[in-house]
């Protein structure tokens, strides 16, 4: 293409325009049809260059419009999912929801903020009272303490922001309760256990720093291959204390079936309920789909 552009500009002898339309017919999708037209171009070469030129650069426009296609045809060929036809979180938002939440307020939202917000404790629920930390802390080697309680608890509720902030506007709002609830729990967890109120405000601080440095590790970690993952799980869950490999092999596999499984429930059903189920942290087939189960909302009373 290149060399049939600089004969076009040069208007150089026949020569330059063989060497430059063959390399054009080598490249071509319709090779038929591109020796018809450059057979044409030598029964016009004596019209004169302005024709001439003129016509091969139709030649070319044609060339890279079935360049053009075929690229198109290629991208259609990705394997989406049903995720990635239907994007909720790119959902249109009018001038006013815009301002209003420019200005730090929230939008009006597909359901009533109290029953999100009841969802949104009862999927934290879900990741405190459903998890076995037992079974973590044997297999992983993991000290009993609230710290490891903490970490094992964010893992999970990493997971559960990953699969909300697919459902929109509602879905992030509904993140945010999450979090919010987290952070109250840790805090009731930590007077329960009759922390220094000064000590539990600077683990509090400590804690926030590293929830939010474990979220950019792990978001990198499932966009990515297993050993990123693993290194984030390694330098988030274990903190850097981790010499068995199997271990991360473990958790990578965990995480990995885990997403795959809240991807599969309903997020009408999620923005409802909250309902989330976990998967064993040991399976004998790991790599196995489980069909969720669908939960029974009751909105009486919100």
């Amino acid at each position: 293409m290149a060399a049939l552009a600089r004969a076009l500009s040069c208007q150089t002898g026949v020569t330059q325009w063989i060497t430059g339309c063959s390399g054009l017919l080598q490249t071509a999708a319709v090779p038929g049809q591109c020796r018809r037209m450059l057979c044409s171009i030598f029964q016009r070469h004596k019209a004169g260059p302005f024709r001439l030129s003129r016509f091969c650069r139709g030649l070319i426009q044609a060339n890279g419009a079935t360049t053009q296609q075929n690229r198109s045809f290629y991208n259609t060929n990705k394997h989406l999912s049903a995720k990635d036809s239907l994007h909720p979180s790119e959902e249109k938002v009018g001038a006013f929801t815009r301002i209003i939440e420019a200005m730090g307020f929230t939008g009006p939202l597909k359901y009533s903020r109290w029953k999100i917000k009841v969802a949104a404790l009862r999927m934290y629920t879900c990741c405190v009272e459903k998890t076995d930390y037992e079974e973590f802390f044997s297999r992983c080697q993991m000290p009993d303490t609230l710290n490891s309680w903490f970490l094992v608890a964010q893992l999970h509720v990493w997971m559960c922001l990953v699969r909300m902030k697919q459902e929109g506007r509602t879905g992030k709002y509904m993140c945010r309760y999450i979090v919010h609830c987290m952070w109250e729990d840790v805090e009731q967890r930590g007077k329960v256990m009759g922390i220094n109120s000064v000590a539990l405000k600077e683990d509090l601080k400590s804690m926030v720093e590293n929830f939010y440095a474990a979220l950019f590790g792990y978001d990198e970690g499932i966009l990515s291959d297993d050993h990123v993952l693993a290194a984030a799980l390694w330098r988030n869950l274990f903190n850097r204390n981790c010499d068995d490999p199997r271990h991360l092999e473990l958790l990578v596999e965990y995480v990995r079936k885990q997403v795959q499984h809240l991807d599969a429930l309903s997020g009408e059903d999620l923005l409802l309920t909250g309902e989330v189920s976990w998967r064993p942290l040991v399976e004998s087939d790991a790599r196995s789909i489980l069909k969720p189960l669908s939960p029974v909302y009751n909105d009486e009373g919100l």
